[in-house]
């Protein structure tokens, strides 16, 4: 019966972002502020059937799993949550049309591969690594981290759409629907400034957790090395736009770049049997 449970909220939750998500694209063309409050009201239940759906999962299968399509499900958690904090902190709501449609995406691909997973279980030198409160905090940190990155990357793209269109001096519907340079420029920069010393906490209980349970060549993972190269990415992207002072353009496909980098590190993580992690691929 739980697992029944768990499987309509999730199917609800979905629903209800795809909703939320058309809803976002006719306040992003309208604006009028019916769409914007049931955009804002479905996203609000999907997080909450969505947030069931895991807390049902997590009863019937006695805690929760941080590997493989599990992962998937918890970063799309994070996102909604991520967003919808954003959304009404700095009261804009257009990256809903760009990051509700990236959950969907996750949490569509999780159920894809969730049935593959199901009777997939860590190896017992794995279930060593894993049990552990710093590899939970780990998971939990790099997930939200990379939440705020995606809503960076957003802000980001936004902005260098606006700049073009700022140069030649265009003034279509698209370009009256966005937010301001400014406003796209405060997003990026307080998405990513927070993002990242979660993503810094995250690596270094990561670290502390392999040099803690003696897992020879660590460092040499392809994940660990992806996670380094997106932290210097990002370090640098703070560097430019706080010590050197770069232009938002600069600092903007910095972003965008790390990024890119995050998504090949997911699919990397979920793709690549070497190495000492286990939450990309479970093993039967």
């Amino acid at each position: 019966m739980t697992v029944i449970l768990q499987n309509v909220a999730m199917w609800l939750a979905m629903s209800l972002l795809t909703g939320a998500t058309v809803l976002y694209g006719y306040f992003f063309l309208s604006k009028k502020p019916a769409h914007s409050f049931m955009a804002s009201l479905l996203t609000g239940a999907a997080f909450i059937l969505l947030t069931a759906s895991i807390g049902l999962y997590s009863s019937a299968s006695e805690g929760s799993r941080l590997f493989g399509p599990y992962s998937l499900v918890l970063a799309a958690w994070a996102l909604v949550l991520v967003y919808f904090v954003v959304e009404h902190l700095v009261k804009l709501k257009v990256y809903g049309v760009v990051l509700l449609p990236l959950a969907l995406v996750l949490l569509a691909v999780a159920q894809v591969l969730l049935p593959a997973a199901a009777g997939a279980q860590p190896g017992a030198v794995e279930m060593v690594q894993l049990n552990s409160w710093r590899v939970t905090m780990h998971v939990i940190l790099i997930v939200f981290a990379n939440a705020g990155f995606a809503i960076g990357a957003a802000a980001s793209a936004t902005y260098l759409v606006l700049e073009e269109q700022l140069k030649k001096h265009r003034t279509s519907t698209l370009f009256k629907r966005l937010p301001s340079l400014a406003q796209t420029d405060l997003i990026a920069r307080r998405a990513i400034g927070w993002a990242f010393p979660a993503y810094s906490a995250g690596l270094l209980l990561g670290v502390l957790r392999a040099v803690e349970t003696d897992v020879s060549g660590w460092w040499s993972d392809p994940r660990v090395m992806l996670s380094g190269v997106v932290w210097v990415v990002y370090a640098a992207y703070l560097y430019l736009r706080f010590g050197r002072g770069a232009s938002g353009r600069t600092t903007a496909w910095v972003a965008l770049g790390g990024v890119v980098f995050v998504i090949a590190l997911a699919v990397v993580a979920r793709t690549l049997p070497e190495g000492f992690h286990v939450f990309g691929i479970a093993r039967p």
